[in-house]
């Protein structure tokens, strides 16, 4: 060392002398305002830092399953075996909790196609140990390519590898719901987790945190967690016996999957499996959303369009008359696609619904709370709806965890609810504006829609972007979002109060 410097350590480096992450500063005495540890201001000049943090504790973890119990330890009761229930299930009983799943359904399954897991969510799955049941299933693409309706012209690009998981430290996935799901429910019963299926919970008691099944039987637990989706029985009862449940957005989604072989055998459909890309064409009120699955096996498609007609009617319409309408609504689009369209034999026709912000997702007694779709339903155009509720989980098992005794969980759970309220509102919000910029009609907004896109194909640099999945601010905001930091930080601010 040298001129008296002192020589710092790397520890020393991420602490400001109140052993928090942070920049290095001398100790600092009483009356003297303190250094902000992390800014609440949008800023990436702290990037450097928390990567550093992050290699740190890294080099300090033993292994991926390695989890530090919670000092309070709850027998917790889950309704509901989706994403979101063995999520939470998984979550929480890494961190010591009892935990029990009550599933109305006779043997558990998923419906629908694909499913993005994007890296916010990706960056959890792989710390809880899911990586191995993924193993075959899950497809790695390379970017996300915006297309013109009418012929694929390329009008916008977000470039997933390498700059996803270098940027936010966890890949982005596209993977069958069905897969996903079944790797979830593996490694819950690896962590010996209860699932007992063919329960259909037909009463709660929020006030003694009881739950009574049809067949008569009665469970109680400390708490219990209700992720029982769009049409939760739990949310009227959380909300005080006026339900919020989420409305119709005048628009429905075809989906349906394509036997890869038959693209194969077409020189222009075969050169959009060349590499395992998202497709998104835009046009006038419509979209197609497209990416290969199980492994690359089959190619998945999400068709939206606009439709005010009653759900109800749908199931009584021929397979015929369904895919005559799926193609009717892309009559005139680019032929490449049309062709691919053209080789679904069957699809499913699904409502897009959207909630809005509920009040509050915790009963008055703190015994019973809703998460996932019971509490922020959202159409799929930002592919968050299933990370929602792995952030969901990520966050309440950690807001627990922060718990010294059972007197602090009032405010660990009000910490959970007020964080998460304010993110997924916000992402139900994201959702609904990617419907705005999809969807322009050919035309002025169209044309200043696209020209802010781009600098991404020509690979020029911009500052924003239209592309919320490319612009810096939304990704950063989206992506790079820890759901585990967050509820430290509001907990932190709040013990201070």
């Amino acid at each position: 060392m040298t001129g008296g410097q002192k020589e710092h350590t790397n520890s020393e480096v991420l602490t400001n002398g109140h052993g928090k992450s942070g920049v290095a500063v001398p100790s600092l005495q009483d009356g003297f305002i303190d250094i902000p540890e992390t800014a609440s201001y949008p800023t990436g000049s702290l990037d450097f830092l928390a990567k550093l943090q992050k290699q740190e504790d890294k080099r300090a973890s033993t292994s991926v399953d390695a989890e530090e119990p919670s000092k309070v330890k709850l027998n917790i009761t889950i309704v509901g075996a989706g994403l979101g229930g063995l999520a939470a299930a998984i979550a929480l009983t890494r961190k010591g909790h009892k935990v029990t799943i009550f599933e109305q359904a006779p043997e558990l399954g998923e419906v629908g196609a694909g499913i993005q897991i994007p890296s916010n969510s990706s960056r959890l799955l792989i710390k809880w140990g899911l990586e191995p049941f993924l193993a075959g299933k899950i497809v790695k693409p390379h970017n996300i390519a915006f297309r013109r309706w009418e012929n694929g012209k390329a009008i916008g690009l977000t470039k997933l590898i390498p700059q996803f998981e270098r940027d936010f430290d966890a890949p982005y996935y596209v993977i069958h719901r069905a897969h996903f799901h079944d790797a979830m429910y593996r490694l819950a019963l690896k962590l010996g987790i209860d699932v007992k299926i063919n329960s259909r919970v037909n009463e709660y008691d929020e006030a003694s945190g009881s739950i009574t099944l049809g067949n008569g039987e009665s469970y109680s637990a400390d708490l219990v967690i209700a992720s029982d989706g769009l049409k939760s029985v739990a949310r009227q009862i959380v909300l005080g016996g006026v339900d919020q449940a989420p409305r119709r957005t005048g628009f429905a989604a075809y989906r349906a999957t394509v036997d890869v072989e038959k693209m194969k055998a077409y020189p222009d459909t075969a050169e959009i499996l060349a590499k395992p890309n998202l497709n998104l064409w835009v046009g006038d009120l419509r979209h197609v959303m497209t990416y290969t699955i199980a492994g690359g096996k089959a190619f998945n498609m999400v068709l939206s369009h606009p439709d005010r007609s009653d759900p109800s009617t749908w199931n009584s319409q021929s397979p015929d008359k369904i895919l005559s309408g799926m193609r009717e609504h892309f009559n005139g689009w680019d032929p490449t696609l049309r062709k691919i369209i053209d080789m679904i034999d069957s699809t499913m026709k699904w409502p897009l619904m959207s909630g809005s912000t509920l009040k509050k997702w915790i009963s008055s007694s703190g015994r019973l709370l809703i998460m996932g779709d019971a509490a922020h339903a959202m159409v799929p155009y930002m592919s968050q709806g299933a990370a929602m509720a792995v952030e969901d989980a990520a966050a309440l098992a950690e807001a627990i965890h922060l718990a010294k005794n059972k007197s602090d969980l009032p405010q660990a759970l009000h910490v959970w609810e007020t964080v998460r309220r304010e993110r997924s509102g916000q992402m139900q919000e994201a959702s609904l504006i990617n419907g705005k910029l999809w969807h322009f009609a050919d035309g002025p907004l169209q044309q200043a829609r696209d020209e802010g896109m781009a600098p991404e194909v020509d690979g020029r640099d911009f500052v924003s972007s239209p592309n919320q999945w490319s612009d810096p601010t939304t990704q950063r905001w989206c992506y790079g979002y820890d759901a585990e930091a967050e509820i430290r930080k509001a907990f932190s601010r709040t013990s201070k109060l």
